[in-house]
């Protein structure tokens, strides 16, 4: 995915980690890597969904370190206003678009304090406090899989590994994981920490 200066992320040399925060501090680390002659493969990782980090770290160390300033500008640019803001109201940013409903829930909508739009916003905020947790999980486990696949999927162990992951069963997980590089396995459970952390009470 692409980066800008501040994506938390984490650089793997081969299955050993070679830095670990905002991209701006494991730049440096990562081109060292890569100047190094028959050095294994060098990839970085987003934190939060453990996709690969785009970013070109090719080019003097200088140039790598323009190019993520620049990153940082055009990231800044986009998160301003695009026209001044009038009188009035401020805007919420809502974004329109198409929401294709039966009759009998348009009016049930058309009969809510501050219409539709304002209902549909409210259902939503609700959904989504309802199903934070549950979210949170599934999103965890998500990230850890597709790290564990790239980095382990070739390991001893990495199916019931899966299965461990995906039971939240971490003792399963560390009994298939054990002859692991201790950086892979360290950085799935890192990553995969909501989805093994125990439920909430009810």
């Amino acid at each position: 995915m692409q980066a800008t200066a501040r994506t938390l992320c984490t650089a793997f040399e081969g299955f050993r980690k070679i830095g670990s925060g905002e991209l701006a501090a494991v730049a440096p680390a990562v081109w060292h890597a890569l100047q190094a002659e028959d050095h294994p493969e060098v990839l970085v990782y987003d934190d939060a969904t453990g996709h690969l980090v785009d970013f070109d770290f090719y080019g003097s160390l200088e140039d790598v370190l323009e190019r993520l300033e620049m990153a940082a500008r055009w990231a800044s640019e986009d998160a301003k206003p695009k026209t001044p803001r009038g009188r009035g109201r401020p805007k919420l940013g809502v974004v329109a678009r198409e929401v294709t409903l039966l009759p009998r829930h348009w009016a049930w909508l058309d009969t809510q304090p501050g219409g539709a739009s304002a209902a549909l916003r409210r259902l939503v905020e609700e959904a989504k406090r309802i199903s934070g947790p549950a979210d949170r999980v599934r999103q965890s486990q998500e990230a850890a899989y597709r790290f564990m696949s790239d980095m382990a999927g070739d390991l001893v162990g990495f199916e019931e590994a899966s299965r461990a992951l995906f039971a939240a069963d971490i003792a399963r997980f560390d009994e298939m994981s054990a002859t692991w590089p201790s950086d892979v396995r360290d950085y799935i459970k890192r990553l995969g920490a909501d989805a093994f952390a125990p439920p909430p009470p009810m």
